[in-house]
């Protein structure tokens, strides 16, 4: 049997403009395998990050056909996780997982 380690439900902080945005009211995104579920995800950064994590709430990005170079690609879908994060506390991204 294998055995998991706590980075296996989280792939790594999604840094844009809305996410960065979202810092300010205590929220951070992540982006997280496709079968996790909130509970797992909460226990996770609970223990890797050492901070309270108030709610989590998953968005599924679906998959989606873009135009490059005047080819259809396929670019594959992901799943995100804004974490809610007790008032006062805070994650550093900088850091690196």
């Amino acid at each position: 049997m294998q055995k998991i380690s706590l980075y296996d439900k989280i792939y790594s902080p999604v840094v844009t403009e809305k996410s960065t945005n979202l810092s300010e009211q205590n929220k951070i995104v992540f982006k997280v395998p496709g079968k996790t579920n909130k509970v797992s995800i909460k226990k996770n950064i609970e223990k890797i990050f050492k901070v309270n994590v108030i709610k989590v709430n998953i968005i599924n990005k679906q998959n989606r056909k873009k135009l490059t170079r005047g080819r259809k690609v396929k670019v594959k879908g992901y799943k995100k996780a804004i974490i809610t994060l007790k008032k006062g506390q805070s994650i550093d991204l900088t850091t690196g997982i």
